[in-house]
């Protein structure tokens, strides 16, 4: 199996990396891998403390006993564009993009292998068949999913060139005061909490871009542009700044009984360039039920407040 890096990966311990990727495999059984000469970074032999770097060719090899199949599930689809090479999914609030050791039902990688079997792209694995980018369990909207692995490399280079035009509407707590602002904060992982991103002195640039689209008493609408694309950025961007996503309780908001019990996060634009040709695709989506439901709740408490 080969897998390429890219720089949300870089910084990040070999073994560790392995670990998210190989969801059924203990870090144990990954360093033994790796012991074992079964891993190789760029055709050399690497210890497990070797640190990413963007661009890594990770090759390994998997006994067969260990090598787990993801069942492919008739879960329903909302396509909203597609192509010969690729198409760009609705994914719902709630729903997994790829299989974990924990959850391997259910996911959008199950309901992809369903309907286009083998013909997804495989570079990120087969717990990631096809999944050129993620979005969080709670985060519904587009996602672009790669037909083939050369597909998949266009997508990867466009998204690191920042030619890609992706954006979000969300909720937060608190007014939001300016108009439009750009958050410029690097993002890395939590040194306490490994689970978690945050605002840290040694992260990664990233970048966001607001805007205010409406105010109510104790929250604001806004629509949210990605310049770069870490882990968690907006969610991490936004409770640094201590107007987290509503009901992001990760992330220090308060839990809101109100349709949804986390994030109210959705990725509803995409603007890219059709694979290997000069076509530009522009897509967006409504508000789902959920966003829609959390709207109606704080425009109703601003009236009775």
């Amino acid at each position: 199996m080969i897998i390429f890096t890219d720089d949300n990966n870089e910084d990040i311990r070999l073994d560790t990396y392995l670990t998210e990727v190989l969801n059924n495999f203990s870090r144990t059984k990954i360093q033994n891998l790796i012991k074992n000469k079964l891993v190789k970074i760029n055709g050399q032999d690497k210890k497990s403390s070797y640190i990413l770097r963007d661009g890594d060719r990770i090759d390994f090899e998997l006994p067969p006993e260990d090598i787990v199949k993801i069942q492919p599930q008739n879960i329903p689809l909302d396509i909203i564009w597609e192509d010969e090479n690729m198409l760009v999914v609705n994914k719902p609030a709630g729903m997994l993009t790829h299989p974990t050791s924990l959850e391997k039902d259910g996911t959008l990688v199950n309901a992809l292998m369903h309907k286009y079997g083998d013909n997804l792209s495989d570079i990120n694995g087969e717990f990631r068949r096809g999944i050129v980018h993620r979005l969080d369990r709670n985060t519904s909207g587009l996602l672009m999913i790669a037909k083939n692995n050369r597909t998949h490399e266009y997508l990867a280079q466009e998204i690191k060139d920042h030619k890609i035009t992706k954006k979000y509407r969300t909720i937060v707590n608190g007014i939001y005061e300016k108009d439009e602002d750009v958050i410029n904060l690097p993002v890395g992982r939590n040194p306490k909490q490994p689970h978690k991103m945050a605002v840290v002195a040694d992260g990664k640039e990233s970048i966001t871009l607001v805007k205010v689209v409406e105010r109510f008493k104790d929250y604001t609408y806004l629509e949210l542009t990605l310049v770069t694309g870490r882990t968690h950025q907006i969610r991490v961007h936004l409770s640094s700044l201590h107007h987290p996503v509503f009901n992001d309780t990760l992330y220090g908001a308060k839990q809101e009984k109100v349709s949804t019990e986390e994030q109210v996060l959705q990725s509803y634009f995409l603007r890219f360039t059709k694979p290997f040709s000069d076509e530009i695709i522009e897509l967006e989506i409504e508000p789902d039920e959920d966003f829609k439901k959390v709207l109606r709740y704080i425009k109703d408490r601003s009236v009775k407040l």
